[in-house]
């Protein structure tokens, strides 16, 4: 970490080690650390991401915020389906803490423009990540997925319906559906993401595209922002209904038994065997 860096979370907070938070001029830099997992999305990370985000929110000389994995092998392999399976909590409970979203982002309002980098992998929760960020730089090894019916899982951090607001439909109903991944450079051909780099450049593009962005005038970012995604203050009305229908979807899928067969069959490394109930 540089002079400017932190960690969030506070000092006894579990998150401190899994959440890098570094300052670079007016751009923050948050960091999922957790680069034995693949990046994956635990309670701890979800908590130090939210926080980073509501400081990024309460400091008016942030201009842009940058969110990355550690490591050139994985942006974020999604949930911890480990922990899953041992029945640890992903998404923390309370307010607003419970209001975050995994990984504390795809569900909290930041009017600052965002900007993910993607190094290696951004499957499941990682491509969700994605998805509800403004704009993405990845680098040439990227790969963007969204595998949850493999798993016996739904999209429900917003990959359901965004990937076809963001995709032409039958692209997007075909990934959700196979569950198979797609490269930076078809990425890229589908306007998914906004440049590819040689590998272990996204962030320095990222920064660099966060740095064009942050020398314009704040305000008016934060106008476009809005008008160009639909917010209404911190509110986006077409999603409401869209986050509802997600929320009931995946309340009947993750309470059958093949919810609980996915992760388990993944932690034991075996095929998982399905019963559709």
């Amino acid at each position: 970490m540089s002079e400017t860096a932190t960690r969030a979370g506070g000092v006894d907070s579990p998150a401190q080690e899994q959440v890098l938070v570094e300052r670079r001029g007016n751009v923050m830099v948050i960091t999922i650390n957790r680069p034995e997992a693949r990046n994956a999305v635990n309670e701890a990370v979800c908590l130090g991401v939210g926080a980073a985000i509501e400081q990024a929110e309460a400091d008016v000389d942030v201009r842009a915020v940058v969110l990355t994995g550690a490591g050139d092998k994985a942006f974020c392999a999604g949930a911890d389906l480990k922990a899953i399976s041992r029945g640890e909590r992903i998404i923390p409970e309370g307010e607003p803490w419970g209001t975050w979203g995994l990984a504390g982002f795809v569900g909290q309002y930041i009017s600052k423009p965002t900007i993910v980098a993607v190094n290696g992998v951004a499957v499941g929760g990682g491509m969700e990540i994605a998805l509800a960020a403004d704009l993405v730089v990845a680098a040439e090894n990227a790969i963007f997925g969204l595998p949850e019916v493999q798993r016996g899982l739904v999209a429900g951090a917003g990959g359901a319906f965004r990937i076809t607001q963001q995709l032409p439909q039958r692209v997007g109903v075909e990934m959700l559906m196979t569950g198979d991944p797609i490269s930076a450079e078809r990425a890229l051909e589908l306007n998914l993401i906004n440049r590819v780099t040689p590998v272990g450049g996204a962030l320095a593009a990222a920064l660099e595209l966060a740095e064009r962005i942050a020398s314009n005038a704040p305000l008016s970012v934060q106008a476009s922002k809005r008008i160009a995604l639909g917010y209404r203050g911190s509110r986006r009305p077409v999603d409401e209904p869209l986050w509802q229908h997600t929320a009931e979807e995946s309340k009947l899928v993750t309470g059958s038994e093949d919810a609980k067969e996915g992760p388990r069959a993944f932690a034991e490394k075996r095929p998982p065997v399905w019963k559709g109930r």
